[in-house]
């Protein structure tokens, strides 16, 4: 997509606004997941939802129960208008910070769409910059705006995926446990184990385990 406008409205109404998508049909939600864990990847996901075809029980992916994720994820997917998952690595999050590697996963999930949106509306209070069709930024739009809804359970249930994926390469870490948030369970596995190729090492954390192998060295 060419960098037509990147221009970022902030919607703190409550109750949402529908005005805001009434005037298009094609309105994308994006949303993240995996800010919080200092270990793994962050994905974002964007969902165009098909009027024809809706989806009950859409909201915040951190408000459903894993199997009723892994159920509407499905749902979304068979659904929807175009959907897509992108993501940014470790070593992406360690060079931009979280923040920017979260507003990028977002950008490549919008930008992976196989149907051109004609908006996005992104779930918090910024937006990507550099995207080429207007965006708003929605205030706790997970819970409040079904396609950001959509879109954070998307982005949910594919990380989860991958931190199963990594449990397998990693098991002393219990990732199938905890996703890689820092529980107290991963944070005394990590001071037991070592740092992972897997691991935020920019995290302070991360940092502080880094600290003390090395003066043990």
């Amino acid at each position: 997509m060419a960098d037509r406008s990147s221009a970022c409205a902030v919607s703190l109404s409550l109750p949402f606004d529908e005005n805001l998508v009434s005037a298009s049909r094609r309105v994308c939600g994006v949303d993240e997941a995996g800010r919080g864990p200092i270990a793994g990847p962050v994905f974002a996901a964007a969902v165009i939802l098909d009027p024809d075809r809706p989806v009950d029980g859409l909201r915040d992916s951190k408000k459903l129960s894993e199997r009723r994720r892994d159920e509407l994820s499905r749902e979304i997917r068979e659904k929807s208008l175009a959907w897509a998952i992108a993501q940014c690595s470790v070593e992406e999050i360690d060079t931009l910070n979280i923040l920017q590697a979260s507003m990028l996963a977002m950008k490549r999930a919008i930008e992976g769409l196989t149907v051109l949106p004609e908006q996005a509306l992104i779930d918090g209070n910024r937006c990507p910059q550099g995207l080429a069709i207007p965006a708003t930024a929605i205030v706790r739009g997970d819970d409040r705006v079904p396609a950001i809804s959509a879109a954070s359970i998307l982005a949910k249930t594919a990380r989860d995926a991958v931190m199963l994926d990594l449990h397998e390469q990693y098991p002393e870490y219990g990732f199938n446990r905890h996703k890689g948030y820092p529980t107290a369970f991963h944070l005394e596995r990590l001071k037991q184990y070592g740092v992972s190729p897997v691991h935020r090492k920019s995290y302070a954390p991360v940092r502080k385990i880094l600290d003390l192998w090395y003066d043990k060295t």
